[in-house]
């Protein structure tokens, strides 16, 4: 009988992720349709124009991943489009309450910000296939480090130094504003920073371990091995404190600080980083006054509930409105939270979709940072390993500071909700993250893994003939 053996059969990871696409564009049509139908409808039309130029662009973004990418991690894709597609119906739902509100006292309608995210989903697709297209290796953005690092502290300082009309919004000077158009360009700036350090950390690696004086136990680094990193760190921190961007502050120092600790694998490095927040914690709230509001809020919101309190105590009620199951979309008062749209929007959704719809977000964001990681670590060389790592850990690091302020597990920090929250330069900022992160998956799984070596059939076996030896006989 003759046999025959073959390779194992993989699934296709393009067949793969447009199956988990459908799925994901699914269910963001069945939530959508229950909120139209909840808040009364009556807009069928243009909610099913929506989902379908959403649909549309998830095709163009799975098109993208297939012609540029087709090795790459088949779910990274699909969850953030439910990320994203969730974040469109949650935006159209509190749309919905604020045009109610404003018909009931008599005021114009505010135009569509659901419309305005869904253009940004369109523009933040473009340029995740502009980024897949243009960076055909992940190891190219190593060669432009520096410039990427003096780049990302220009985008910082700019709102610093523009007048306040054009940079200021709540208190805050992070914007830039021209007539109607407004873009927050420390997002873009994170990620320009992230490159600078991977490629500083692989230039100057073994510098961490080797060189230096022993303190207590540990090698420190000279000084002017790690002062380029340090000055980065420092002016992005500064500067962002100076604008009152206390969120962003932290997402870049937590991850630079978990770069260097992926890098040289010494806990010292999380010791001396802890030291370091420690007194610029103190530091700060000492010398600026918003930071110690941030405090006295999160020690007791209910003290000030009328004024700084008012936003997270609103939120908490929420998060204990909708209990365990929610109250459903279009069935609760998320609106009444100020900012709901933008750093609340947790809260919405703990208020409608419940303390299981909130989980389950929560899940598929530590997906996305769990597929980064592993993406991470497959590939062999140490930029994609560090460029890899540090954006995946953006992701999950900025997911908990902001569920951990709604939540008063932490002080407020105004930090928004990736790919969910409305706004266009999150928006844009967090789909180059995720085709660094594709591109980087794609070039692991592309790298030639040893051939098992070829088994030669049955038939052209090489045979032996074996003659049994006649049994000793036994001795009674």
């Amino acid at each position: 009988m003759a046999l025959s053996s073959g390779p194992i059969g993989r699934p296709n990871p393009r067949r793969t992720e447009l199956v988990l696409c459908v799925a994901a564009v699914a269910l963001v049509a069945v939530a959508g349709l229950g909120m139209s139908a909840a808040t009364g409808g009556g807009d069928g039309d243009s909610l099913q124009w929506a989902l379908g130029v959403f649909a549309v662009l998830t095709v163009l973004a799975h098109l993208a991943v297939r012609i540029f990418a087709s090795k790459a991690d088949p779910v990274l894709l699909p969850c953030v489009v439910l990320l994203n597609g969730l974040g469109l119906v949650i935006i159209d739902r509190l749309d919905r309450a604020e045009a109610a509100n404003a018909v009931a006292l008599g005021k114009p309608v505010p135009s569509s910000d659901a419309a305005h995210q869904l253009i940004w989903t369109a523009a933040g697709i473009v340029l995740f296939a502009a980024v897949l297209a243009v960076i055909r290796n992940h190891g190219q953005p190593a060669k432009y480090a520096y410039t990427c690092g003096l780049a990302g502290i220009v985008l910082l300082l700019i709102p610093a130094v523009l007048p306040s009309r054009f940079s200021e919004v709540n208190g805050g000077k992070s914007w830039i504003m021209f007539h109607g158009f407004s873009i927050q360009p420390g997002e873009f700036a994170k990620v320009l920073l992230l490159i600078f350090v991977a490629g500083f950390l692989v230039a100057n690696r073994d510098l961490f371990g080797t060189a230096g004086k022993r303190f207590l136990g540990y090698t420190l680094p000279r000084l002017r091995d790690l002062g380029p990193l340090l000055l980065v760190t420092f002016v992005s921190v500064l500067v962002l404190v100076y604008e009152k961007n206390l969120g962003f502050s932290l997402l870049v120092f937590g991850t630079v600080l978990a770069m260097v600790y992926v890098a040289t694998r010494r806990a010292s490095w999380l010791l001396i980083g802890i030291g370091m927040f420690a007194i610029g914690a103190v530091v700060a709230y000492h010398l600026f006054a918003h930071v110690r509001v941030r405090v006295q809020v999160w020690e007791d919101p209910f003290a000030t509930y009328y004024t700084n309190g008012y936003q997270i105590a609103q939120g908490l009620f929420g998060l204990g409105t909708g209990g365990l199951l929610g109250a459903g979309l279009g069935g609760g008062r998320p609106q009444e939270v100020p900012f709901a749209k933008t750093d609340f929007i947790i809260s919405t959704i703990g208020e409608e979709l419940g303390l299981i719809g909130l989980s389950a977000v929560i899940v598929v964001f530590a997906i996305i940072t769990m597929r980064g990681f592993t993406a991470a670590l497959t590939t062999r060389d140490s930029f994609g390993k560090l460029l890899g790592g540090g954006l995946a850990f953006s992701l999950g690091w900025q997911l908990f500071v902001v569920v951990g302020g709604v939540t008063k597990l932490i002080p407020l920090t105004g930090l928004t909700t990736p790919f969910m929250s409305y706004g266009g330069s999150s928006l844009l900022a967090n789909y180059v993250i995720v085709a660094l992160l594709i591109r980087i998956s794609h070039d692991a799984r592309s790298e030639a893994a040893p051939a098992p070596p070829p088994v030669a059939p049955i038939a052209e076996a090489m045979t032996e003939h074996i003659r049994q030896s006649t049994p000793p006989r036994r001795v009674k």
